[in-house]
């Protein structure tokens, strides 16, 4: 079949298998492009399918030749259906890391239940016997916890109502918009969904096991973002639950005392998403940073940001942090140059003048590109079959 996208509000109903297969070939010669670092061996990446997660499978890889074993929620094609495209990207990334003789296993399921843990840890006793750096990437809207609740998380600013504009993506209008503030409840399930209670129950199912090395690092990623999202990001109901994966981080190392581990948040760059596309304000943030940051040749993607991290702030000497204990790979997109062009041009963007102050078309590259369509070098008239299957799956 022909593979088309289908998009439908803020997510794309269809990948493509080709498409995301290129997708990581190309970060993959991204990362071998720069050579090998010295870095971990034996690797478990939480959320590996997609976004910052495959990043840090791909560079840990194929960057310090790490064996990997990851964990995804996606699906398999079903019919004339295709399967989403972290089945697609992990499908990929197993077979490139074949040719290279690395080892890559892929668990598929949901990553919150105690059910999968018991699986990983299964698997690391079997294949690895211990893991030297544990990955925390998981950004879902809905987490059921231990208690046997489901708690979703929401995008809301806290105490009262907000009013900004945004960009209306299907129409490429500026359009206003106006949130309303979260409840007590909602914040609350929100740090539960978004927080960092998963994460540590990870790393002590893992501890608990034995199966966490000497000297075991741990990452998970978060966002702070400039003044201008901070109503419905970092000061909104997410940024109370980016504070709990903080405070988690150092309780985390505290409890890795034993194997004298660490636990450290990296606070990454605005990039394009399936989840920043439904955040009110931030879209609009980010056709004017991309547009800014291309300009001044310091632009960066996911692999990009993840190659960087690991080998200038995470895996060196002594890790790079900022005076909260955290690893920043956002320090290029707050420069004092690009924010304070950002704090010119926003009050003053418009319907009339976006394509010119804003990246538009990078806007929609990026997102079409999730979903493995409009990447250079595809044929996209081929007839295919959506039917790819995971080597290890």
């Amino acid at each position: 079949m022909v593979i088309e996208p289908k998009v439908r509000g803020f997510i794309c109903t269809t990948a493509h298998p080709a498409g995301c297969a290129q997708n990581v070939k190309n970060q993959i010669a991204f990362v071998k492009g720069k050579g090998n670092f010295q870095g971990p061996k034996k690797v478990l990446v939480l959320g590996a399918s997609t976004g910052y997660g495959l990043s840090s499978r791909i560079a840990a890889a194929f960057g310090a030749g790490a064996a990997t074993i990851g964990v995804g929620f996606e699906k398999p094609a079903s019919g004339s259906r295709t399967a989403s495209a972290g089945w697609y990207n992990t499908a990929a990334f197993e077979q490139e890391a074949a040719k290279e003789g690395l080892y890559a296993k892929t668990l598929i399921g949901d990553a919150f239940s105690q059910e999968m843990k018991d699986k990983v840890i299964d698997l690391i006793r079997k294949d690895l016997g211990k893991v030297d750096f544990v990955v925390y990437s998981i950004a879902a809207p809905r987490r059921t916890a231990p208690d046997g609740n489901t708690y979703s998380s929401v995008l809301k600013p806290i105490g009262k109502a907000y009013t900004d504009k945004t960009i209306d993506l299907k129409t490429r209008s500026v359009v206003p918009i106006t949130a309303q503030p979260a409840s007590e409840q909602e914040i609350h399930d929100t740090i539960k969904v978004m927080g960092g209670e998963d994460w540590m129950l990870w790393m002590d199912a893992l501890a608990r096991a034995e199966v966490l090395e000497e000297n075991v690092k741990t990452v998970a990623y978060s966002y702070i973002g400039p003044e201008v999202t901070y109503p419905l990001y970092r000061s909104g109901s997410i940024g109370m639950a980016k504070e709990d994966l903080e405070a988690t981080a150092k309780r985390i190392t505290r409890q890795l005392s034993g194997v004298r581990g660490s636990a450290f948040v990296s606070v990454n760059k605005a990039l394009v998403t399936q989840s920043s596309a439904a955040i009110p304000v931030v879209p609009l943030y980010i056709t004017l940073l991309f547009k800014l940051m291309k300009e001044r040749g310091i632009h960066e993607d996911c692999i990009a940001q993840m190659d960087r991290l690991f080998r200038e702030k995470l895996f060196v000497d002594s890790p790079v942090l900022d005076e909260e204990g955290r690893l920043r790979v956002d320090d290029w997109e707050l420069r004092a140059e690009v924010q304070d062009e950002i704090k010119k041009r926003w009050p003053i963007v418009c319907t009339e003048n976006l394509e010119e102050l804003a990246d538009l078309q990078g806007y929609w590259k990026d997102f079409y590109n999730l979903f493995g369509f409009e990447v250079d070098g595809v044929d996209y008239a081929e007839d295919l079959s959506p039917d790819i299957s995971i080597p290890s799956v």
